[in-house]
């Protein structure tokens, strides 16, 4: 790891108020970026106050709604200068269970969550990176695009995988890299806001324990990674060490590439 390898490049991280975000936005401003650090959780800005090295502020949106994204890129734009780096971390199952026991609004809620902000912040940032002629984007997406009990998550991950590779082809021309990388099962920290907001019925646990023993089973190490092993790659990715790689989904998952 050169330490100096975001030196002088600006980042914004959304997701950045816990788990991997945290961690990627954490360890950019470390290694010299200044760092936007963006999450619908107030807490956000106690994260950002965590920073050491380079400048960091936090940022609160809901980045499920357009205007979220759009106040962001506007905010980091005035703040900092510049967008060089978009790290999309917003995503994550809010229920297990079989796709039959999905209600409709159910499946809504999932895609508005995985996917809609990833779709939304691509479409902000491009205008601030096509004016300064380069940029990169890194979206944090899943290898559940194979997986049990997650069926609308895993739409949602694909569609991530999807417009990665749609949108570093279009844009390329551009200068500017679209990548993804895609975390297996993560061992982290309790959450401070709970991905299922209105908790989990008993039956719900049963079905959250057999997608967990699938990740696990899953994985050539019978283990879930660590949040070092998930922040590394994609800073990898986010950096120029990384400059020739671009429409590439990276498999961040102990085997089991989804």
């Amino acid at each position: 790891m050169s330490a100096p390898r975001f030196e002088g490049k600006v980042m914004v991280v959304t997701g950045a108020a816990q788990g991997i975000g945290r961690g990627v936005a954490l360890r950019a401003a470390a290694e010299g970026a200044a760092v936007l650090l963006v999450d619908r959780a107030e807490f956000v800005s106690e994260v950002a106050a965590e920073a050491i090295g380079a400048q960091a502020a936090g940022f609160v949106a809901d980045l499920e709604t357009y205007e979220g994204a759009a106040s962001t890129m506007a905010f980091a734009r005035k703040t900092f200068g510049r967008i060089d780096v978009l790290v999309n971390g917003v995503g994550g199952a809010i229920r297990m269970r079989p796709y039959a026991e999905f209600e409709p609004a159910q499946i809504d809620a999932e895609i508005r969550r995985s996917l809609m902000p990833t779709l939304y912040a691509c479409h902000a940032v491009l205008p601030h990176m096509l004016a300064q002629g380069r940029g990169t984007i890194v979206n944090v997406s899943s290898n559940a695009t194979r997986g049990i009990r997650r069926v609308p998550y895993s739409a949602a991950k694909g569609g991530v995988n999807a417009l990665t590779q749609s949108l570093a082809m279009e844009y390329g021309e551009h200068n500017i890299r679209v990548v993804a990388a895609a975390p297996g099962g993560t061992e982290a920290p309790a959450r401070r806001v709970p991905r299922n907001a209105s908790g989990d019925t008993e039956q719900e646990k049963i079905w959250m324990a057999d997608a967990v023993k699938q990740v696990t089973e899953s994985t050539f190490f019978k283990r879930y990674g660590t949040l070092d092993e998930q922040v590394a790659p994609i800073l990898f990715l986010a950096s120029d060490e990384a400059a020739y790689i671009t429409g590439a989904v990276l498999p961040v998952s102990g085997g089991d590439n989804g």
